[in-house]
């Protein structure tokens, strides 16, 4: 399995794709090993990089987000034990941390070698980090469905639908404390899909609801509040976030203002 990832990783020249490549080939041999431990009757995957797996969003993604939807099944310390076993097995040596004291709770799973053996990094002790987060009191009423994944490797995942996956992304857009390319990026795909997929306003307001003083922003309003954000957002710096994690380097020009309005008038 380590030949297979140095050899996915080796076809691109340059060292920023090469680090996208390697990175999403450890993302799905992480979901392989969930996969096998049956993770997906507890823990539901969300976020950009569930759209990227399920959807092949034109964008690349570092972390590995997930919300539980079963805590009866949900035993993590069991799946990361053979995550570690299976990452070694297959020549990757690994260490997994895991923090487990706050509501969303975290794995990191840093992997030893890979980045000077892909030319990525001069120095042997520099590790590839990948973080998982799992929300185990997520907002109520998201749809959740299961899906069949082939992606270098194949599993099932148990996911949010797309309207559940879209609430979940605009609720980042109107509570994150900084802006974030990659989620206006993610919104322009939402938008531009035909017809344009619709949030799951439910799940939105739950969201909201949890996270702020209740009451305070209505979910249905959201093309409004982020239209109040646009106009104070400097494009450039979205440009900039997001353009590392593009398959077509050409798609930043989806983040300039005019375009963002026009998905955000596309909803009203």
């Amino acid at each position: 399995m380590k030949d297979q990832a140095l050899a996915i990783a080796m076809r691109y020249d340059d060292p920023v794709q090469r680090l996208n490549a390697l990175r999403e080939y450890m993302q799905a041999y992480i979901m392989r090993s969930l996969h096998e431990s049956e993770a997906s009757k507890a823990i539901a995957f969300v976020g950009g990089t569930a759209l990227r797996f399920i959807e092949n969003l034109p964008r690349f993604s570092e972390d590995l987000d997930f919300s539980v939807i079963s805590s009866n099944e949900y035993k993590p310390i069991r799946w990361l034990d053979k995550l570690k076993h299976d990452l070694s097995l297959a020549g990757f040596e690994n260490t997994i941390r895991w923090n487990d004291r706050k509501t969303v709770q975290t794995a990191w799973i840093r992997i030893s070698s890979i980045l000077k053996d892909t030319g990525l990094s001069g120095h042997e002790d520099q590790k590839l980090s990948i973080k998982i987060e799992i929300d185990t009191r997520p907002p109520d009423g998201a749809s959740v469905q299961r899906t069949i994944i082939t992606r270098h490797l194949t599993f099932v995942i148990s996911h949010y639908n797309l309207p559940s996956l879209m609430a979940g992304k605009l609720h980042a857009l109107l509570t994150r404390s900084y802006p974030k390319g990659r989620d206006w990026f993610d919104l322009v795909w939402y938008g531009s899909q035909r017809p344009p997929i619709q949030p799951n306003l439910t799940l939105l307001q739950n969201a909201l609801d949890q996270t702020q003083e209740k009451g305070l922003n209505t979910g249905a309003e959201w093309p409004r509040y982020l239209r109040l954000k646009l106009g104070k957002l400097d494009t450039d710096r979205l440009i900039e976030d997001v353009q590392a994690f593009l398959e077509r380097p050409e798609d930043r020009s989806l983040l300039e203002q005019e375009n963002l309005n026009s998905i955000l008038s596309s909803y009203d």
